[in-house]
């Protein structure tokens, strides 16, 4: 006997109780992790829409939310989410909230973390059956849990809960499907013990994503304009990119065990790659051709190392993961959030053609999409405006699959106007309306045949459906998941040595992360990429040596501080010996303020042989405090330096700020005095080397910003005004310091992470930010900065 219930839904379908009676069977569903993010934002919203599209198609259902909350909160955060689930446009508002509410009657909350509990699960759903009279035609098991979980999950489904012989059983699993390929070989290993490989449907959501899922039979249906052109004679490269705005605050424990590459290219990219470079199948709709031509492929696949890859991390990740996860001060990840990939295939088809595989988060727009571009080899006389838009070889010759997002704002599949017209099924595409102004890779949507879904669905409402009805070809099999693992695995080990380039994110990210190929090689185009150079064995963040790079076009050294400022003294120590065995003298300027101190310390405690003999000591700036103040730069200087080091009195020279008993008055000329003596003893007035720092403000020696002297020509030696007592200053204009030979700028503490952050960007501006406009005319700069003020 059927329930009143189940009679009085298919009198409202208009579907007759005689063929009710000819049911096709009854589905059990089971959501596992039905209060979870995933479920509450896209799975129960899936599960809906699968009992609208076949409640009318002769099968019966029940659906169980199953959790580990207690029932009543468990329920009452499950059926929140499902008072809000909605309907189609094409679906009446009656229709709708009577399938709504008929939903809901059928969905119950269960909780389930032992063994019991799914063996009282599956009696249940037997005692419904019984009762209603019901044959069960299948069970469908969706894991929306942490992957941890799994084995024990499937050993109490296969002990407890299978449904009965002649009855099916399809278990949705969610990624990650391991975290490499030993991991991954693990897990498939203990879900072999429990399920049957046609069991299995491994989700991919991006296999449930339009554009991505035409892909073949895109291919299929336009074989005779494609067979031609599909190979390395006509493309010229193909792209698959995945950009994300949003950054992964709140999903930063994920992030630091995965990164990028095993979140994004190890499955959702590699997919759409297979479908692109695989040899088309007979049948596009059979599991086990198109199974089969992705393994062929994956045997082409040449092998990546680290030189196939560039890697990024936005700069606010470090702080993510400090705050999220509470990670001490000294923790520096080396975990990628960008990623771009080359990849290139050893088959007749696609030899030589690069495959570019490329996604990030924190980056300029969300998009996504397959662009597949083809050689230009026609040179056209004519000017572009002449250029027909259907047959012109010169334009530029492109098929793209929009996954969406963008500009388009929409799925799409775009073929260039002089490629060809394509074939697509109308009852699932429709071509797009113009846009005017609307430019998409270089060219106005009209240079397009440009088709959009009749209707747009979500990708796991697709893969819902088709699990459903055992399409296994849109799900990632155990063969298909082993092999992409070892594909990616020797890149990942390579890569987990090396330190991913910082990029601010979004627009201000400019070019950094551009990156170009050469020689089966990619490298960033703008060479500022920061590489580890570790200690021996094991590289941890308390074994780094140094790290080295560029700043502002510059060398970059940075490290811990200690560790920095032994590099600092050593490099002082070998420009000293060079300048002596050079001019016979080396000639320093060095900088107040609380910095150099550990470096004065580290000179005088370590550096024996320092050719204190022959080097005159210089100041870069000083306070207009007397000498002997605890204030004066001097002061320091002396103190921590020159009374524990043999220097000769006539080699060192402070600068004039107290003359005839009064501090920095002009008319005693202390500046040009100053400037008089530098002329004399050092030649051209060019240092051997100047030692600076940076203000929070951005200000260097004592030159700040807005400063009406010292920052462009006039007096080399110049009085200035300080914001913070004291403030009268004297200090080298920048003219003067941009005419040493090499110039060093130390740069510690957290406190200093903003500034460096910001004169990374800008360009040479030194009325707002002073340092900015340091540049040696011919000669060499260095930053020396440590981890806390480069990684905040």
């Amino acid at each position: 006997m059927f329930s009143v219930a189940t009679l009085s839904v298919w009198l409202l379908l208009g579907v007759s109780p005689s063929v009710a009676r000819e049911s096709h069977g009854h589905i059990s569903v089971v959501l596992l992790g039905a209060t979870g993010d995933l479920a509450k934002k896209y799975l129960w919203q899936g599960f809906f829409q699968l009992y609208l599209d076949e409640v009318s198609n002769g099968h019966t259902f029940t659906f169980y939310g199953g959790a580990q909350a207690e029932p009543e909160r468990g329920q009452k955060q499950m059926f929140d989410r499902l008072k809000r689930l909605t309907c189609r446009p094409d679906v009446t508002p009656d229709r709708c909230a009577m399938l709504k509410d008929q939903f809901l009657r059928l969905t119950q909350y269960r909780q389930l973390k032992t063994a019991e509990g799914y063996a009282a699960l599956s009696e249940e759903i037997a005692t419904m059956l019984r009762e209603e009279g019901l044959k069960e035609a299948g069970r469908i098991f969706y894991f929306s849990v942490p992957p941890f979980a799994y084995a024990e999950i499937s050993r109490h489904i296969d002990s407890s809960c299978r449904p009965p012989p002649g009855a099916w059983l399809r278990v949705g699993l969610e990624k990650p499907f391991g975290h490499d390929l030993k991991s991954a070989q693990q897990l498939a290993g203990e879900l072999k013990t429990f399920f049957r490989e046609e069991e299995m449907y491994r989700v991919d959501h991006y296999l449930g994503k339009q554009a991505v899922a035409h892909i073949l039979p895109f291919r299929d249906q336009n074989r005779n304009h494609l067979d031609p052109i599909w190979n390395r004679r006509h493309v010229e490269r193909v792209e698959i990119v995945l950009k994300e705005t949003v950054d992964v605050k709140n999903r930063t424990g994920f992030y630091e065990e995965y990164g990028v590459i095993r979140d994004v290219h190890q499955n959702h990219l590699t997919e759409a790659l297979m479908f692109l470079a695989m040899e088309l199948p007979a049948n596009v709709s059979s599991a086990e051709d198109v199974l089969r031509g992705k393994l062929q492929t994956f045997q082409t696949l040449r092998g990546l190392d680290k030189r196939s890859a560039v890697i990024g991390q936005y700069e606010g990740y470090r702080g993510h993961v400090k705050e999220e996860l509470q990670k001490g001060p000294n923790y520096f990840s080396r975990t990628p959030t960008f990623a771009g990939v080359l990849i290139h295939l050893d088959s007749p088809r696609w030899e030589g053609v690069p495959f570019l595989l490329t996604s990030g988060k924190v980056l300029e727009e969300r998009v996504g999409y397959v662009r597949v571009l083809f050689k230009r080899q026609a040179f056209c006389i004519q000017n572009e405006t002449a250029w027909d838009s259907e047959r012109s070889p010169c334009k530029p010759k492109q098929i793209i699959f929009y996954i969406g997002h963008g500009e388009l704002n929409s799925p799409a599949v775009l073929v260039s106007r002089n490629l060809f017209q394509p074939v697509l099924p109308g009852e699932d595409w429709k071509a797009a309306s113009d846009r005017p102004g609307l430019r998409l890779f270089g060219q106005p949507l009209s240079e397009y045949h440009a088709y959009v879904p009749v209707q747009e669905r979500d990708p796991y409402t697709v893969l819902i459906s088709r699990i459903y009805h055992g399409k296994k070809e849109s799900f990632i099999t155990t063969e298909n998941l082993l092999a992409a693992w070892e594909f990616w695995s020797p890149l990942l080990d390579g890569l987990a040595g090396e330190f991913p380039r910082l990029y601010p994110g979004g627009l201000q990210n400019r070019d950094l992360l551009d990156f170009e190929m050469a020689g089966g090689e990619v490298s960033f185009v703008v060479k500022e990429a920061l590489e580890v150079m570790g200690a021996e064995g094991e590289q941890t963040p308390d074994r780094y040596q140094t790290l080295q790079s560029r700043f502002r076009q510059n060398q970059l050294v940075t490290a811990w501080p200690e560790e920095l400022i032994v590099r600092l003294a050593s490099d002082l120590e070998a420009a000293a010996a060079g300048a002596v065995e050079r001019a016979g003298q080396f000639h320093l300027a060095l900088s107040g303020g609380s910095s150099p101190l550990a470096l004065f310390k580290q000179l005088a405690s370590h550096h024996y042989g320092f050719p204190w003999k022959h080097t005159h000591l210089w100041l870069v700036d000083e306070r207009c405090v007397p000498l002997t103040d605890p204030e004066s730069n001097f002061r320091n200087l002396h103190d921590h330096l020159l009374q524990h080091v043999r220097v000769p009195y006539y080699n060192i020279h402070p600068m004039p700020v107290h003359l005839n008993r009064r501090l920095c008055v002009e008319d005693d000329k202390g500046p040009e005095l100053y400037a008089g003596e530098i002329a004399a003893w050092v030649a051209n007035s060019s240092f051997d080397l100047v030692l600076l720092g940076v203000g929070i403000d951005g200000h260097t020696a004592s030159l700040f910003p807005r400063s009406p002297v010292g920052l462009e020509g006039g007096p080399e030696v110049v009085l200035t005004e300080s914001p913070v007592k004291p403030h009268q200053r004297m200090s080298l204009s920048l003219p003067l310091i941009n005419r040493a030979r090499r110039v060093s700028v130390l740069v510690m503490g957290k406190s200093k992470h903003d500034i460096v952050t910001l004169v990374s960007r800008v360009g040479q501006e030194p009325h707002k930010w002073p340092i900015s406009g340091v540049n040696p005319s011919v000669g060499h700069i260095a930053w020396y900065v440590d981890y806390e003020a480069l990684f905040g």
